[in-house]
């Protein structure tokens, strides 16, 4: 077996305008042990072209632009994408059509079927290096006030693998969680789930929790669900998302709301329970932007904050800012749980201040010096470093006395 079908063309502003997702067929005869894809375009040009792929059944796989080739078989198949019998039939490798300079851009798709003799290394024993070993030495879970039998367990709901466009392997963020002193973390990678396999082996090993995510990715909006919901479509509606996460048992966050030109702009009837309120990429740290489009969107959404890590330098450090949930169960189920019932609070580090509820009460953990302020201002300074105040109606902050958020509760 060889190449199999070759596609050449030119993207134009006409055709991102006629449809944000284009098909090209290819055609896989039997006996295909798999499948090879590759897309070339010039790089210099500053288009951006996102690649995935259908197989007649469905799903199998997208890499967005952080990739140029896919391989996948049964025994294995490259980060992004699925790896399962490869059956005969007519496949369709998307393209997103996602930047384009004013005159378009040149493209060649080459699909190659490749016979069980001609497998390229590391397919035939799957993909992905040797797991790194577990840290010798992990931080102490915070001491926290909490109700008999459950506890304040500390997170990142939103992170990136090689399975999108982060660098880590599974294995390799569970052990950068551990070593960031996190109970829990939910991986998130853009518009695929091909991660998802890989999270229990890595949690048990490394002794985390790793919630199955799929961050839902378009030009209108970013979306976290997070859950074992399967696959969710990017291509349809966002209320959309919604249904399938709700009737999977899952939960979805619009995530970093105002993010420039992938800022929230989806319509929809009703509201998911989440909304990513404390993201890494808050421009300046005395903004109130995020706590007004909360206000503004709905009061009644559970805050939570998310890294969005991708790689070492080019965003927060995994954990920053950390979600606290409190829950009965370490497990999957119960951080879920915990969420589903909004028992939350968000700082800016995992060691940081902290401002908690227990009961009809605010807890200051950690804060001495700073700034009990709710909706309407500023009305205490905390003195001590846990402090119980009497409870107040509505978010709660604490900041420096120069006004820098540190903790947040709802």
């Amino acid at each position: 077996m060889g190449s199999l079908i070759r596609h050449t063309g030119r993207f134009t502003l006409d055709d991102r305008i006629a449809a944000p997702w284009h098909y090209l067929p290819v055609e896989v005869p039997a006996g295909t042990a798999a499948l090879r894809v590759t897309l070339s375009y010039p790089a210099e040009s500053g288009a951006v072209l996102d690649l995935g792929c259908f197989d007649p059944a469905g799903f199998r796989g997208w890499s967005g632009g952080a990739r140029e080739s896919f391989v996948v078989s049964e025994a294995g198949a490259t980060p992004g994408y699925l790896p399962g019998p490869v059956p005969a039939g007519v496949w369709q490798v998307i393209i997103g059509v996602h930047l384009l300079p004013a005159d378009g851009v040149p493209y060649a798709l080459t699909a190659e079927a490749l016979s069980a003799a001609a497998l390229p290394a590391g397919v035939s024993g799957g993909f992905g290096g040797a797991a790194p070993p577990v840290p010798a030495d992990r931080p102490a879970r915070r001491a926290l006030p909490s109700p008999a039998g459950m506890t304040w367990l500390a997170g990142d709901l939103h992170a990136h693998t090689e399975h999108s466009d982060g660098v880590l392997s599974v294995a390799e963020l569970a052990s950068f969680a551990v070593t960031q002193g996190l109970d829990f973390a939910a991986v998130t990678d853009h518009n695929t789930v091909s991660h998802h396999a890989s999270l229990g082996p890595a949690a048990s090993r490394y002794g985390v929790t790793l919630l199955p995510g799929q961050e839902v990715t378009t030009v209108s909006g970013h979306a976290g669900v997070i859950g074992d919901a399967g696959w969710i479509d990017f291509r349809e509606p966002a209320a959309s998302w919604l249904t399938a996460a709700e009737a999977a048992g899952a939960l979805m966050s619009v995530n970093h709301p105002f993010a420039g030109p992938v800022s929230w702009l989806h319509p929809m009837p009703r509201r998911p329970p989440l909304l990513e309120v404390w993201h890494w990429s808050w421009l300046d740290p005395l903004w109130t932007l995020p706590l007004s489009w909360w206000q503004a969107w709905d009061p009644a959404a559970i805050p939570v904050g998310g890294s969005d890590w991708h790689r070492p330098g080019s965003d927060a450090p995994l954990g920053t800012p950390t979600t606290w949930v409190l829950c009965a169960d370490p497990a999957v189920a119960g951080v879920l749980d915990g969420l589903r019932a909004g028992r939350v609070a968000i700082s800016a580090s995992r060691d940081g201040p902290l401002l908690l509820r227990q009961e009809d009460d605010l807890l200051a953990v950690a804060a001495d010096g700073l700034v009990l302020t709710g909706p309407s201002g500023p009305y205490r300074r905390i003195s001590g470093d846990l402090v119980r105040l009497p409870g107040a109606v509505g978010y709660q902050r604490l900041l420096t006395p120069a006004g820098v958020t540190l903790a947040l509760t709802p």
